[in-house]
């Protein structure tokens, strides 16, 4: 950067932290993109994220969260402006399915519309560039860049899952069944009273579970309500989190690959897996038995995505930052959180195991994310130093000790379930003393009577 004084050019020493660290960030997250777009191609899976975002913007787009992405792009708009984005953005899903329609394409699995919040979200950058300056630029920028990130995150994740079926040809599902008899088994428990409330129990828990990111965006919205007054974003909110949960996830599932008890020990889902592929039709009627674990071959199709558990992470995520909201909102928090974990419990697409260490996951990094935003202190350091240390025992110990957790129940499930309440502790009483106090009222001094 340089600016000109006087006919000279002098150069002006970039000190700005928090610029840095945006930079930095983007570079990091451009990086991660170009290194799954080869790994895909690479692996056989397709085209990667960036490729599939980029036929999106004339192809029939994937189902996804197009237009809640625009939503959040939209809250650094005034309202006049939010109407005619959303108008705009209608308008040409409209053209668009109206020529789809006209020449035969193929529109089914929802894929017709989307198209149009895609084009005003990048409609939106390209005026930031031209048609903003200063601290509005910026702000528009942010807002867009939020929005993508949401589209993206999706297209990454899917690209990373296809990467680990493709990349992890054994999984460790018998480890961590094993390691479960320390927590009695809950899949198979839950999955046998989900069968019995069929089917108003299935299709309400299977909604929770598909409908995730939307929850996650109501309450973004709401935290973020007040950016196109403020014309500023919060120091901190929920879709920070819920992006770097989703970033860092995956190179967990790379080290621990697990498909999950319907997959290891039942027929399988979604059109994955299959009973050729379990180590026995169990699942939900029969916890296998005690015996020692091996590795076990399975498909390159079903991604290796339960350890942790990221929706659990992601439900503890939304639960948090909807404590600061309205009683609505906190009790909506509440039950997706619950649903959530009987829904993964119940539809057996995780181990009791891998909700204990999600919910330590999305503690740590919430932590650490409040940490890095009011400044590292103390009390941050220990608190994410420790929530790590929980989370990796409770990997080692999957891994390396799971007869030792089968065979002695009465004292693991207890270690286990204390282990991530202490981290639950710890960040409550950490984050408490973090919250600002209000300040007492001033009292008025007495006045002396008049006689």
């Amino acid at each position: 950067m340089f600016s000109r004084i006087k006919g000279r050019i002098t150069f002006t020493v970039w000190r700005q932290p928090r610029s840095i660290l945006w930079a930095t960030a983007g570079l990091a997250a451009l990086g991660l993109l170009i290194t799954l777009e080869i790994a895909a191609r690479r692996y056989g899976a397709g085209p990667g994220p960036m490729t599939n975002q980029a036929k999106e913007v004339i192809f029939a787009p994937k189902p996804g969260p197009l237009y809640a992405g625009m939503a959040l792009m939209m809250v650094v708009l005034p309202w006049r402006q939010r109407f005619i984005a959303a108008g705009v953005a209608i308008g040409i899903d409209v053209v668009f399915v109206l020529v789809r329609w006209a020449v035969g394409a193929n529109m089914t699995d929802g894929r017709f519309f989307g198209n149009g919040a895609l084009w005003v979200m990048l409609g939106y950058a390209v005026i930031a560039v031209t048609r903003r300056t200063g601290r509005e630029r910026v702000l528009l920028l942010k807002g867009v860049g939020l929005g993508l990130l949401l589209v993206a995150g999706r297209k990454t994740g899917d690209t990373w899952l296809l990467i680990t079926s493709k990349t992890r040809p054994v999984v460790l599902d018998q480890y961590v069944a094993t390691a479960d008899h320390a927590l009695g088994d809950p899949s198979w428990l839950a999955g046998r009273i989900l069968r019995a409330t069929d089917p108003i129990g299935t299709h309400l828990l299977g909604w929770v579970y598909a409908q995730l990111a939307v929850a996650a965006v109501v309450v973004a919205l709401y935290q973020l309500r007040n950016v196109g007054v403020e014309r500023r974003f919060p120091r901190h909110h929920l879709l920070r989190t819920f992006l770097v949960i989703g970033l860092l996830g995956p190179g967990i599932y790379m080290l621990f690959p697990v498909v999950g008890p319907v997959f290891a020990y039942g027929p399988g889902a979604s059109g994955t897996g299959g009973l050729h592929w379990a180590v026995a039709n169990l699942w939900p009627d029969t916890p296998p038995t005690i015996s020692i674990p091996h590795p076990m071959p399975y498909d390159e199709i079903t991604p290796r995505n339960c350890m942790p558990s990221l929706h659990t992470a992601w439900a503890t995520a939304i639960f948090i930052h909807s404590r600061q909201g309205p009683r609505i909102l906190r009790f909506a928090g509440a039950f997706w959180l619950i649903a959530t974990l009987g829904a993964t419990l119940g539809f057996g697409y995780h181990y009791g195991t891998d909700l204990v260490a999600g919910v330590v996951f999305a503690l740590t990094i919430e932590a650490a994310l409040r940490s890095l935003e009011r400044g590292w202190d103390r009390s941050g350091i220990l608190l994410v130093i420790y929530g790590a240390t929980v989370f990796a025992a409770l990997l080692l110990s999957y891994r390396y000790l799971p007869m030792e957790m089968a065979t002695h129940p009465w004292v693991f499930g207890p270690l286990l379930l204390l282990a991530m309440a202490s981290v639950v502790h710890g960040y409550i009483r950490t984050t408490t003393l973090w919250e600002p106090k209000a300040a007492p009222a001033r009292q008025p001094e007495p006045q002396p009577e008049l006689v």
